[in-house]
């Protein structure tokens, strides 16, 4: 069954144990008596939540705090290596999987060549097997895993976790992606659009304190993932921030992949990078090949990446006079090629946007660069498993007297 992802809220007094461990999720060691400071709880009440996080191993004695005289009092923190995460970032080319803690640290990954367009049976028999070897290699199991969340390249109903309609996925359309990996491990599954995990791992891991942020894949498609008052925006179909389909002006000669003329897509994506550079004579097979000619100064793969750019920023400039970021952040395999497609970015948006909405406009690289998507589908899990409701559950789930008869 796939769940729909849960944002912790601010913890409020009076409620249980899931809503003490929220203060306690950023790592910092507290005392019994601070937690109830802070949350106006009673001393008994607070060892009696403590007592039962402990239970289900979510937080640990760290030792004792600093004594004012008498006995130090215990401190508490959160213990994410307690349980793990799997993560999945499905490209139309490639496949980069994770294994990662409780507080997204991955702990182990992989990557391979992966055709999307090969189907999801397939694909996500590779998936399984290389979890299931990410797993065996690092000495975990099944019994310490939380949940998995995969991302694909293409629009996702997510609460269902079903592809819908994906241009560049043929044979994915409705398929039952949770179901197919819950074949193998009885956990939650999380499936999301690839970019829409890449914008939550860039925010999470780099940009914790802005709410406002754009993450832009450029590699064989183009596409935004969209943070809006701290919240991933999906649409109400989960097809938000295709920006590869809009399309350029005076771009409208050319055909894209979708039936029409002129997206962005088809000017500015891998293949048309590709195209332009064989224009001036020069055949590449990757994104990387087309960084390093240009590291090595080569002027049509500088021109051809900095127009990629500027064309991506035309568009670009219409959804900052939208949507007023304060951050937007590139990555993919062409943005991560080199700074000159990220200048042709800078050059139009600058120039085309409103001077208040560009007024503390940041545009930059990515600081995760090819470990931003698997990084997001881990705080996907994340978020949802340690909600206060998740913790409460989990709780419940221990103390209940089926769970009591079993650990005898």
């Amino acid at each position: 069954m796939a769940i729909s992802m849960i944002t912790p809220k601010p913890p409020t007094p009076g409620t249980g144990a899931g809503e003490l461990f929220q203060l306690l999720r950023d790592g910092r060691p507290r005392t019994r008596s601070e937690l109830a400071t802070r949350t106006g709880l009673s001393r008994s009440t607070i060892a009696a939540r403590i007592d039962a996080l402990q239970d289900i191993g979510l937080i640990g004695a760290v030792g004792p705090a600093l004594s004012s005289g008498g006995r130090p009092p215990s401190t508490f923190a959160f213990v994410p290596e307690s349980r793990t995460v799997l993560a999945a970032d499905l490209g139309a080319a490639h496949g980069i999987l994770a294994l990662t803690d409780l507080a997204g640290n991955v702990i182990d990954h992989l990557r391979a060549d992966v055709d999307i367009a090969t189907g999801p049976v397939p694909v996500l028999d590779w998936v399984v097997h290389s979890f299931i070897e990410l797993l065996g290699r690092n000495g975990r199991d099944a019994a310490t895993l939380s949940g998995i969340a995969i991302g694909v390249p293409g629009p996702v109903e997510h609460s269902t976790g079903r592809p819908t309609k994906p241009p560049i996925m043929p044979g994915w359309n409705d398929f039952d992606i949770p179901g197919t990996i819950q074949r193998t491990f009885d956990v939650p599954v999380l499936v999301d659009n690839d970019v829409n995990i890449m914008a939550l791992g860039e925010q999470s891991f780099s940009w914790p304190d802005t709410e406002n942020l754009m993450f832009v894949k450029v590699a064989t498609g183009i596409g935004v993932g969209i943070i809006s008052g701290g919240e991933l925006q999906r649409g109400a179909q989960g097809s938000a921030g295709d920006l590869g389909h809009v399309q350029v002006p005076g771009g409208a000669s050319t055909p894209c992949s979708c039936g029409n003329t002129g997206c962005l897509e088809a000017l500015a994506g891998g293949p048309a990078v590709a195209r332009n550079l064989a224009a001036h004579g020069i055949e590449v097979a990757t994104a990387s090949e087309v960084g390093k000619l240009a590291e090595a100064n080569n002027t049509a793969a500088i021109a051809v990446l900095r127009q990629a750019g500027r064309d991506i920023g035309s568009v670009l400039a219409m959804c900052v006079n939208l949507l007023n970021p304060s951050v937007i952040v590139l990555g993919g395999r062409l943005a991560n090629a080199g700074e000159h497609v990220i200048a042709g970015v800078r050059e139009l948006v600058y120039f085309r946007s409103t001077p208040l909405a560009t007024q503390h406009l940041v545009i930059v690289g990515s600081a995760s660069r090819e470990m931003a998507g698997v990084r997001g589908a881990s705080m996907l899990v994340i978020q949802h498993v340690l909600s206060a409701a998740a913790v409460d559950g989990l709780v419940q789930e221990r103390s209940s007297p089926q769970s009591t008869a079993a650990s005898r």
